[in-house]
């Protein structure tokens, strides 16, 4: 099959349930078909060339060292194919039993999809959609990884588009991460870590841009932390699919309960790259006041916004000497005057790096603004006591009700990070003392202006951003002048 084909075939096991489950929960069904379907077929593949090295010795070829998954009597996909009755419990029955078989890799992969529930999924529907998964062969020399893995990436992005505003829970708009993965820059061997990872766009991504660049990508460490079930199984899938073998995904609470330690305290990456829900207003702040892990470095969030507990988390995470950090935010947390007196602390410590702000519509389903926050342990020479303010709002390609950037936008803002100086109108070196002054605020108005000269040429919400900052000038400058009166 073409790329094309493929995804057309996959798409097609959708189409099958339209109708009879709500678009967003396709996910939870389609995915782990897909992959127990690739299980089976890459077993009988390994199969087949080990009975082929060994002269047709069965025993020799059902050896596991032959094999990337077990694939115990009873679970595999002929199996289930042949079953009639309770296909539900047939196909649930099959993927404990590779989970169990699994357990290193494969621990509720699979996720908690209600099978078995045949007011919602009737054995007739279920027949149809095993015989619909059972029109090609997913082996290897049929679908290489490289394919299927593009494949399963389109899946995730149609699935996206069907689930309303809770894609941005699983999907990352596919261009910004590739800016990200650009401007972090891992290398083999270093270690990623991404603790709000969704599908996992963001991890998979780093290996597989050292892959196109010819480098050794299997040695790259990938860590994520995911609070959804499915998603994380998700993520996990995404993984194998794509051919990557190392790494952990593990379902949990970052805020609440961080996965990853190391010596009784945070694990430390090279590499972290994030876009965390934003605005949560469901997070323990009380535990966070005395946070066991310290990661409280620079104050407690309020309770209506943990942007910042994520922001000091991934500060925590991060190793001291090479430890860099891009996350993906929206414009308030650059200004906002609640969260001032953290981030003055942040910049005051010459952590922020770079700071891009993006279009609107870049985040799934919201029209909001984007922006990039970028920090690093341990700035280049020329960096220290500066921050690059990028302000490119326009670079962006409005369709519809959602944008991405083109190919030229990507490597006008990467170039114009790697360069590091200022251009009028779009970027503009700022010393860290000048943002101390101004309340510690990162907002693009106060340094780059949105002005072209053929005249104003700005977003209403660019002009409220703008009028913001100018209220907060005021009200400073206000402040001051009252002192000075009264003293």
């Amino acid at each position: 099959m073409t790329q094309q084909q493929l995804e057309k075939y996959l798409w097609g096991a959708a189409v099958a349930l339209r109708g009879t489950i709500d678009a967003g929960d396709y996910k939870q069904y389609i995915f782990p078909l897909l992959f127990f379907k690739r299980i089976c077929d890459v077993y009988d593949e390994e199969f087949a060339l080990a009975l082929q090295e060994s002269d047709g010795d069965l025993e020799y070829a059902a050896f596991e060292e032959n094999h990337r998954f077990q694939v115990p009597k009873g679970a595999h996909w002929k199996d289930v194919r042949e079953t009639t009755v309770n296909v539900g419990m047939a196909i649930q029955n099959a993927m404990r039993a590779l989970e169990k078989a699994n357990p290193q890799t494969l621990h509720g992969i699979f996720g908690d999809a209600s099978w078995t529930n045949k007011d919602r999924l009737p054995d007739e529907t279920l027949t149809n959609l095993i015989e619909h998964f059972s029109q090609h062969t997913l082996s290897l020399a049929n679908v290489p990884d490289d394919q299927l893995g593009n494949a399963y990436e389109y899946l995730i992005k149609e699935f996206a588009d069907d689930s309303g505003h809770t894609a941005a829970e699983f999907y990352t708009n596919r261009t910004v991460v590739k800016l990200m993965t650009l401007i972090m820059d891992p290398q083999p061997g270093e270690s990623v870590y991404d603790p709000t990872c969704g599908s996992g766009g963001l991890l998979l991504n780093c290996a597989l841009h050292l892959k196109e660049e010819g480098k050794e990508y299997r040695t790259l460490k990938l860590y994520g932390q995911e609070i959804n079930l499915i998603t994380s199984s998700i993520a996990r899938m995404n993984m194998f699919l794509h051919g990557i073998e190392e790494f952990q995904i593990v379902r949990g609470d970052t805020l609440a309960q961080p996965a990853f330690l190391e010596h009784d305290s945070l694990k430390q990456f090279n590499v972290i790259l994030a876009n965390p829900p934003y605005s949560i207003k469901a997070w323990d702040r009380k535990s966070f006041e005395n946070d066991p892990w310290g990661r409280n470095l620079w104050g407690t969030p309020p309770q209506g916004c943990a942007d910042y507990a994520f922001q000091q988390h991934i500060q925590k995470s991060l190793h001291p000497i090479n430890g860099r950090s891009i996350t993906l935010w929206p414009h308030g947390i650059l200004f906002r005057d609640v969260e001032a007196a953290m981030r003055r602390k942040m910049i005051e410590n010459d952590l922020v790096d770079c700071v891009i702000g993006l279009g609107p519509n870049l985040f799934y389903n919201s029209p909001m603004e984007a922006c990039l926050l970028i920090t690093k342990n341990n700035k280049e020479e020329k960096k220290r006591g500066k921050v690059l303010i990028i302000n490119a709002v326009k670079e962006v390609k409005q369709e519809k009700n959602i944008a991405y950037l083109e190919e030229h936008h990507i490597e006008k803002i990467y170039r114009t990070y790697r360069d590091y100086k200022d251009i009028d109108g779009f970027c503009k070196v700022v010393d860290k003392e000048d943002i101390l002054q101004k309340n510690a605020s990162l907002n693009m108005a106060l340094y780059v202006s949105n002005v072209s000269n053929n005249g104003p040429n700005m977003s209403i919400e660019d002009a409220i951003e703008n009028w913001n900052a100018a209220g907060d000038q005021l009200r400073r400058s206000m402040d001051e002048l009252f002192k000075v009166l009264k003293s």
